[in-house]
């Protein structure tokens, strides 16, 4: 994209329009049937030690490193075959589709995501998000350190940014100010823990479903001040 847009809507993925809290309850209970409790709990062991050293989280990676303990143990396969094939069209929040079409008829609507370079896009392409959003994809290690790069693809007035995570959405801020309105989703288990809240600032509004950006008055997003003051008019 060259051309400059009025608004741009910056929409994450995992929790905010995919269910992945869900994604990740049936891998493990795929792995605990497969390989008993312990192999699960060793996995998923890997994985968050994994996500703390890469910076994102890496599920086939994590794979790859639990395969070094047992690299003849042909049930592996499986674990891979399940994690490729996942039907992550079903997890998509309710919703989450005719806000991604209603938010289009204003401006660009952009999948903005962190994630590694195999598995993230396989889940949004197999989800159907990809073409919702009809290729506007960006994933990066981490996204709130690739603002200026956004910008470069999707340049605009103004921003909007909804996300589950207020870590992500308070960097953002910190970095384009003005220029963004931060949306927090109160969807998945980030989004609920008190803890998270609280070692925070407050987004600029906060709704409890990503459905809910689908009934807001279509007036609202012609403006970025204007975005924020519905916002906070129907919380």
């Amino acid at each position: 994209m060259t051309t400059s847009s009025d608004i741009v809507f910056l929409l994450d993925c995992d929790n905010t329009l995919l269910d992945n809290d869900r994604v990740q309850h049936d891998l493990r209970a795929h792995l605990e049937s497969e390989f008993g409790v312990a192999s699960s709990d060793r996995y998923w062991a890997i994985f968050e030690a994994l996500r703390t050293e890469l910076g994102y989280a890496d599920y086939l990676g994590a794979l790859q490193r639990y395969r070094l303990d047992d690299q003849h143990d042909p049930r592996l396969l499986r674990i891979s075959s399940f994690l490729v094939d996942y039907p992550f069209s079903e997890r998509i929040y309710p919703g989450a589709l005719p806000a991604i079409a209603h938010l289009g008829r204003y401006g660009p609507v952009v999948i903005l995501s962190d994630g590694d370079v195999v598995f993230q896009p396989i889940k949004i392409q197999r989800s159907g998000l990809w073409d919702a959003v009809q290729g506007r994809v960006l994933i990066y290690i981490h996204k709130e350190a690739s603002l200026a790069d956004v910008a470069q693809r999707f340049p605009a007035r103004h921003y909007v940014m909804v996300d589950d995570k207020l870590r992500i959405l308070a960097a953002m801020k910190a970095v384009w100010n003005a220029h963004l309105t931060t949306v927090f989703v109160r969807q998945g288990h980030y989004a609920l823990d008190p803890a998270n809240a609280a070692a925070y600032p407050p987004a600029d509004a906060s709704i409890e479903r990503i459905g809910d950006l689908a009934e807001l008055d279509p007036a609202a997003w012609q403006n970025g001040g204007d975005v924020r003051r519905t916002l906070e008019v129907q919380r």
